[in-house]
This record gives C-alpha cells, structure tokens and sequence, in this order.
C-alpha cells in the first residue's frame, strides 16, 4: 500500500513539474545575454542589416516558447528557412529551462525606442483585413497569452512582413510540435498577396 501511494504522490509531482515554469532571474540572464547582443543589440531593438528583430519589451511566456522552439528544432530546422537556422544555434548556447527563463526575463525588461515604419501600404485596407487578427492579438496588438498570441506592438514592419509569409509559405506553422504556429498559418493564408501582407501590416505599426 504504502509502495502504491509513493508511487501515486511520484506520479503527481511529475504531473505538476511538466507543466511548471521556472521563475526567471533577469540578473543572471543578463550575463546570458551577451551572446544575443552582436544581432540583437543591447537594448533589444533588433537590426535589419543582421535580419534580427526587436525582442525588447516582449512577454516572458512568448520568449521562452521561441526559445524552446528554437533549441529543440520546432522552429530553425527547416532548410528554407535561412533566418531561423541563424537563430537556432543561439538559443541552443542555453544549457536548460532555467537559463532560458532569465534571458526571458532579462529581455523582457529591456527598453529599445520605437522601430521606424518602412513599409508602404494601404492602412484602411490594413484595417479591415486584421478584423481576423485582433480576435486573438487584441484591438491595438497587445497580445493575449491565453489565446498564445504575441504582442505586436513596437514590432518591426519588416520583421512582421517576413513572419506572416514564412507562415504563409510553411517555413513555420508546419512542424508537427509546432501546435500554436499551427493555428497562426491558416490566418497568414488570408492574406492573398504581398500587398494584402503589406497593408495589414503598414496598420499594426500604428499600434502603440
């Protein structure tokens, strides 16, 4: 009996451990950082020139899903997508969850200035078009983590234009593990064009 109820109580710890998420220590992930500074600059705000984005300011629970993802190959390993296997060693210098959790939480308090809109499109058009999109990412792009949709504010246009076609054209959104990028690609695909991509994004930059 006593063997039974052991192994029970084992069973629940291992339960609630599988859905636990280590509290991050920004302090310690800002030494981790330095391995993210070359492309994603010191205070988060991302560079084209490196194709990498702004981080600053991004939700904790986003940021370490990416980071997973990253290391664990749902996301970076497919052979198209050129940007994301540049990221993948990166997140794979992150020896656990733990290490993850405090770049997390170090990333999440940096303070970058607002990127600068360089893509041209039609905001009305824009507008209607992310009726779909504010059912999950919120009317002003603030995001819901209980609909697993990022923030979208202060977010580069570039970045946001490259994301949605490589949703588009399965460089993510397609691996089997990849359950909430699963449920962003069929979005992506209402987009018909560039131009639609263009539009909806020229109108979620405005978003502050």
């Amino acid at each position: 009996m006593l063997k039974k109820l052991t192994l029970l109580l084992v069973g629940i710890g291992m339960g609630f451990a599988q859905f636990t998420w280590a509290a991050g220590n920004p302090e310690k992930g800002k030494a981790l950082y330095a391995v993210c500074v070359a492309c994603h600059g010191t205070d988060g705000a991302g560079n084209k020139a490196l194709n990498s984005p702004r981080i600053a300011g991004q939700e904790i629970w986003y940021l370490e899903r990416q980071l997973k993802n990253f290391k664990t190959g749902v996301r970076g390993a497919n052979s198209k997508d050129v940007y994301g296997m540049q990221m993948r060693p990166m997140a794979m210098t992150l020896p656990s969850d733990q290490a993850i959790a405090d770049v997390a939480a170090y990333v999440n308090g940096l303070k970058a200035k607002p990127p600068v809109a360089k893509i041209k499109g039609d905001m009305s058009a824009g507008k209607a078009a992310y009726m779909i999109c504010q059912t999950c990412h919120g009317a002003k792009g603030e995001g819901n983590k209980a609909l697993n949709a990022p923030k979208l504010i202060n977010q580069q246009d570039w970045y946001m234009v490259r994301q949605l076609k490589g949703f588009k054209e399965g460089l993510r959104g397609t691996h089997p593990k990849d359950v909430y990028g699963m449920q962003m690609r069929p979005m992506s695909m209402t987009l018909a064009d560039d131009e639609a991509i263009n539009n909806v994004v020229s109108y979620i930059v405005t978003f502050k």
